[in-house]
C-alpha cells in the first residue's frame, strides 16, 4: 500500500523553513576555565590539613544553549546553557590529594542580554568528584577535613564575558565549591574553595535566533501536594568504624508565588538505626523515641524548567536524638529533584545541622496536583 503526498510550491517551503527552525533549536558550547586560589578552612583543619597548600583546578565543559523551547522557562531564564562538565584540581601538598569530578550544570544569562560585547551569567552544577586522599588513623592522620576518596561536588559560580569576536567569548568570574560525603564517613568537615576564575569559551556554530517576542503564560495558583521518601547511610562516630541507615518520610503543600519559586509547609519524620544499637544508644537502644523524631518544615523549590527544580527545607524538631547526630533543634536540606515521569520524581539531597551534614538522602517522591 503506497501514500501519495502532494505538496504546493508554498507548503513546501513552509516544510523547509520549519525543519531548518527545528535543527536550530540548540548550539554547542566548548568552554575551558582555570581556576586559582581561595581555600576556605579555619582552626586545626587550616593549620594541618591545608598546611603550605595552595589551589588549582581547571574545567573543561561542553553545553547547549538552548534558544527555543516549547517549555516557556527557557524564555524566563533568557536561553540557559545546559552540560557537562571535567573537573581537575591540585591543593600542592600530599595530604588533601589531586580530586577531580564530573558533574551537569546549568549556566544562565541575567543583566542587558541584548549588550552586543558584555555577558554576564551564573552557573549551578552537581556532581561526584574523585582521587582525595582520604583521613587514616595511620596513613594520613592530617586530613581532618575529609574521610572519603569519593565526595559529592557543589558547584556555583558567577562572571563577565567580553565577546572577542561572533564566536568566542573571554571571561571573569568567582566561583564557590563544597566537596562532601554526607557523613558516610567521617571526618567530614568538608572542603571548601572560593576561587577566582579566567575562561574562554567557544561557540562553533553561531545562531543569530530571534528575540522570542511570546507571552509568558501566568502561573498557576493550584496546590501541589508532594510525598516523598529518602534513603542514605551514616557514620555516627570517628572511633566506630560503622555505618548506620537512614531514612526520610516526608510531605508538603506547596505553591507558587511566581514562575521560578514555590514555597510550602509540611512535616517530616526521620528513622535512624543508630537508635537501635547499645553503642550508640546505649540504655536507650531499642526504644521509640531512640530511632524516631521528625517536626514540621518549611519548603521552598526553584523551578529550572517542566521537570527540574532545586528544593530546600528549615524544619525543627519535635523530638531529636544527639546520639543520633542530630546535633540541633534546626534541620536543613538542599538538593534537587527531576520529574523522571508525569508526576513522579527522583533526586539527591544533603539534611544538615548548621552547615555540618547529617546525611545524603537518595529520594523518590511523586507530586499530586
Amino acid at each position: 500500500m503506497f501514500t501519495i503526498i502532494l505538496y504546493s510550491e508554498k507548503s513546501l517551503a513552509i516544510v523547509i523553513q520549519d525543519s531548518i527552525k527545528t535543527k536550530n533549536l540548540t548550539s554547542l558550547v566548548i568552554e575551558a576555565e582555570v581556576e586559582n586560589g581561595g581555600i576556605l578552612a579555619f582552626g586545626e583543619v587550616k593549620e594541618k590539613t591545608f598546611q603550605d597548600a595552595y589551589y588549582n583546578g581547571v574545567n573543561v565543559k561542553v553545553g547547549w544553549k538552548i534558544h527555543k523551547s516549547q517549555d516557556q522557562y527557557f524564555k524566563l531564564y533568557n536561553n540557559p546553557i545546559y552540560g557537562i562538565g571535567l573537573y581537575s584540581s591540585t591543593f600542592h601538598n600530599k595530604v588533601v590529594g589531586s580530586p577531580y569530578a564530573v558533574y551537569g550544570f546549568v549556566q544562565t544569562p541575567f543583566g542587558n542580554i541584548d549588550n552586543e560585547k558584555w555577558l554576564f551569567d551564573y552557573r549551578i552544577g552537581l556532581g561526584l568528584s574523585g582521587n582525595f586522599k582520604p583521613y587514616h588513623e595511620n596513613e594520613n592522620p592530617l586530613n581532618l577535613a575529609i574521610g572519603t576518596k569519593n565526595n559529592v561536588f557543589i558547584d556555583f559560580g558567577i562572571r563577565s564575558q567580553y565577546k572577542i569576536s561572533s564566536k568566542i567569548t573571554a571571561g571573569l568570574g568567582l566561583a564557590f565549591h563544597h566537596f562532601s560525603n554526607g557523613a558516610l564517613q567521617l571526618p567530614n568537615k568538608g572542603v571548601n574553595l572560593v576561587p577566582l576564575t579566567a575562561s574562554v569559551t567557544y561557540y562553533p556554530h553561531v545562531i543569530n535566533s530571534m528575540k522570542d517576542s511570546s507571552t509568558i503564560q501566568a502561573y498557576t495558583d493550584k496546590l501541589y501536594y508532594h510525598v516523598n521518601i529518602g534513603a542514605g547511610w551514616k557514620q555516627v562516630q570517628r572511633d566506630l568504624d560503622k555505618r548506620f541507615f537512614k531514612s526520610t518520610l516526608s510531605s508538603y503543600v506547596s505553591k507558587h508565588i511566581s514562575h521560578k519559586w514555590r514555597l510550602g509547609l509540611g512535616g517530616e519524620v526521620f528513622y535512624s538505626a543508630s537508635g537501635n544499637s547499645e553503642e550508640i544508644a546505649e540504655e536507650k537502644s531499642g526504644k521509640l523515641s531512640s530511632y524516631l523524631s521528625g517536626g514540621p518544615s518549611f519548603y521552598v523549590a526553584h523551578v529550572l524548567n517542566q521537570d527540574l527544580l532545586l528544593n530546600g527545607n528549615i524544619g525543627y524538631y519535635i523530638h531529636n536524638q544527639d546520639f543520633n547526630g542530630e546535633i540541633q533543634k534546626i534541620f536543613l536540606r538542599a538538593g534537587f529533584r527531576y520529574y523522571v515521569y508525569k508526576n513522579l520524581n527522583a533526586g539527591v539531597s544533603i539534611k544538615a545541622h548548621k552547615g555540618k551534614a547529617d546525611y545524603i538522602e537518595w529520594t523518590t517522591g511523586y507530586t499530586f496536583n
